[in-house]
């Protein structure tokens, strides 16, 4: 029995580790040939490599920086080179610096644009390309609640996913006709993952800078704010990602759909 995206191509920016890399499991696992793209190369390699070994789904890393659009350029056509098309695009690529407005310095703030809205700009430009010829596609932006209100001390990653959603549903509005479908998911905390709890500037670092308060302190604060009393997970994501990315979700374009617990409702 077939799956609902079986055989078809799916290339994840941001695909080598956390929420990227589940994404990239979850969908070979559901049927899709996988490009697993990202800046680290080696980690990219290693989930296209684990991909392979674990299912029958043929799966490839390209090494991007998404902001520069030649390697953009270049991702693309290597994807279809191998694969012959290009079915789904999700743009998870991200980053995020959280510092007072006032403090904020703007090489950083430029940066998180650079990648988190530029970098999409650019994603979806070529993708779309690509499946406009085809007369089908699907675009998918990993967003965030934060793109649907303002975050505290958190104004370069908030504008850069607000923009995001104006971007998707303006990209929607145009390629339609084509049947090229353009949506975004916005996810809550995920608390539980590399980017919240690993490194010197893991978000709980951030934020409990930020506030002047512990990172056990972080936690409850976040959590508090959920209807539905816990974080976030990949599982929670990666299932709006399939819905959204197969024929179930045919008459669905412009969307910015909320995956927060209750946390964001509008």
């Amino acid at each position: 029995m077939n799956k609902p995206l079986q055989d078809r191509i799916a290339l994840v920016t941001g695909g080598a580790q956390g929420l990227g890399q589940a994404i990239c499991e979850r969908l070979a696992a559901e049927g899709c040939h996988i490009v697993v793209a990202d800046l680290n190369d080696a980690k990219a390699i290693r989930v296209a490599d684990g991909i392979r070994t674990g299912t029958d789904r043929g799966a490839i890393a390209v090494k991007v920086d998404v902001s520069d659009e030649a390697q953009v350029e270049a991702m693309i056509e290597r994807t279809v080179k191998e694969f012959g098309r290009l079915d789904i695009l999700v743009s998870n690529a991200g980053i995020l610096i959280a510092e007072a407005i006032t403090d904020f310095p703007a090489e950083k703030w430029r940066a998180v644009m650079n990648v988190n809205l530029f970098g999409f700009f650019l994603c979806a430009k070529h993708a779309a390309r690509v499946m406009k010829a085809q007369k089908s596609g699907v675009i998918l932006e990993i967003n965030s609640k934060s793109g649907k209100k303002g975050s505290f001390k958190n104004s370069a990653y908030a504008a850069s996913k607000f923009g995001g959603i104006g971007l998707a549903q303006s990209a929607a509005l145009e390629l339609a006709e084509f049947g090229v479908r353009v949506n975004v998911i916005c996810p809550g905390n995920l608390l539980d993952s590399p980017l919240w709890m690993e490194g010197p500037n893991s978000l709980f670092k951030q934020y409990a800078r930020n506030r002047g308060v512990t990172e056990e302190e972080v936690r409850r604060i976040y959590i508090d704010q959920v209807p539905m009393k816990r974080g976030c997970t990949y599982n929670d994501v990666c299932n709006v990602v399939v819905f959204l990315a197969s024929d179930q979700s045919s008459y669905m374009t412009g969307q910015a759909i909320n995956v927060t617990g209750g946390q964001e409702m509008r």
